[in-house]
């Protein structure tokens, strides 16, 4: 080979090392410190939603809604956190790598914040932050806010959870 034809290959193979050096750091970034689309998320959950002008509003649930057969807890049934029980109060339970999440899994797929269990109208929605690997409801990928019902597991990389009456 001519030394100009070594010379082309040296640098077009330098060139794809260093985007490949520029991905990782952005994936590495976006684990860290979190995606786009989660902070949009978080900003959408903590702006106050305009009030219902057609409906009049309904009278609060009481917090023990076991009585009525609604979810009371939740339960890690597999993954490092097996037999972890989180009680639910009706305040939003956060699930990823992040220290500050309600339920931190330590595993390599999940994200660091990753999935947002909450309640509404009554029953409780799962909802994927964004995360690289997906969260799944049952066997159905959750690409939108979706209710969970009792006894359906929700899996977040290695690690999966119920709610439980």
């Amino acid at each position: 080979m001519s030394p100009f034809t070594l010379t082309l290959i040296k640098l077009a193979f330098l060139a794809v090392l260093w985007l490949f050096v520029i991905a990782a750091v952005g994936v590495i970034r976006a684990d860290l410190f979190g995606s786009k689309a989660a902070s949009k998320a978080a900003a959408r959950a903590s702006q106050p939603r305009p009030p219902r002008a057609a409906r009049q509003p309904k009278p609060p649930r009481p917090q023990h809604s076991a009585q009525h057969g609604a979810p009371s807890k939740l339960v890690v049934v597999q993954g490092e956190r097996a037999g972890t029980v989180i009680d639910l109060t009706g305040v939003p339970i956060t699930i990823g790598r992040a220290n500050d999440a309600t339920l931190v899994v330590t595993d390599d797929y999940a994200s660091s914040r990753h999935a947002r269990l909450f309640a509404q109208d009554g029953q409780w929605i799962v909802e994927d932050l964004g995360s690289t690997n997906g969260t799944y409801l049952g066997r159905t990928k959750v690409s939108r806010p979706m209710p969970v019902p009792p006894g359906v597991p929700v899996r977040i990389g290695k690690t999966v959870i119920e709610l439980r009456k």
